[in-house]
């Protein structure tokens, strides 16, 4: 049987295979539960191993950033639009999003499902609808592969972000408004990493025997 803290630990790493959102709650929950002291965490997930940056104010994790890697443009041809797959960008994030910049978000209720199983997506695909605010940030909402639409997305908020500075509606650092909460992201030039800044809060706590 697995000790407490090791069991802890593989949870949260299976919560963080692939997920920003889950990262951050891991670099937080690390910290204030006495696991570490330090405020950088290396985290194995797999799309790679991920760097958390732990912004500490009165010994509470107040926000974690997050190195998310390299974008990937796997197929430019999804650059193109159909009869039946609106015009979008195609991102990987380690995981595959495909972004459509449009004046209402909401779209993403009535097309999402359609969209994740089009045959462009052999393997289905994550769908952000986005709009550009007067002030530079991108309200979003998020289709989730498997699930529908979800309350955030941290793949997704990097994946927009990205879109967004590539086709020339954002720059190289922007804020993506989701319904769950807002997230800085910036894409980097000097390295072409994604670093994806938020906040993480305890909800609450709980045991289960392994």
């Amino acid at each position: 049987m697995l000790g407490k803290d090791r069991a802890i630990i593989v949870f949260l790493f299976v919560l963080a295979m692939m997920c920003g959102n889950a990262s951050r709650c891991i670099g937080k929950y690390l910290y204030e539960r006495g696991l570490t002291d330090k405020t950088e965490i290396r985290l194995l997930t797999l799309s790679g191993v991920k760097t958390l940056r732990l912004h500490i104010e009165n010994n509470k994790v107040t926000s974690v950033s997050v190195d998310m890697l390299e974008p990937i443009f796997e197929d430019e041809s999804l650059f193109v639009s159909s009869r039946d797959l609106d015009k979008g960008v195609f991102v990987s994030m380690g995981n595959p999003h495909y972004v459509i910049f449009t004046d209402d978000v909401d779209q993403v209720g009535e097309k999402g499902y359609i969209l994740e199983r089009h045959p462009a997506f052999p393997q289905r695909c994550n769908i952000e609808f986005a709009h550009v605010e007067e002030d530079g940030s991108i309200r979003t909402r998020v289709w989730e592969r498997g699930s529908g639409i979800t309350q955030a997305c941290g793949t997704g908020a990097c994946a927009t972000a990205v879109a967004a500075a590539r086709i020339g509606k954002g720059g190289r650092k922007s804020d993506i408004i989701m319904d769950g909460g807002t997230l800085t992201i910036e894409w980097r030039e000097s390295d072409n990493h994604v670093y994806m800044t938020g906040p993480a809060a305890f909800v609450f706590d709980g045991e289960a025997e392994i």
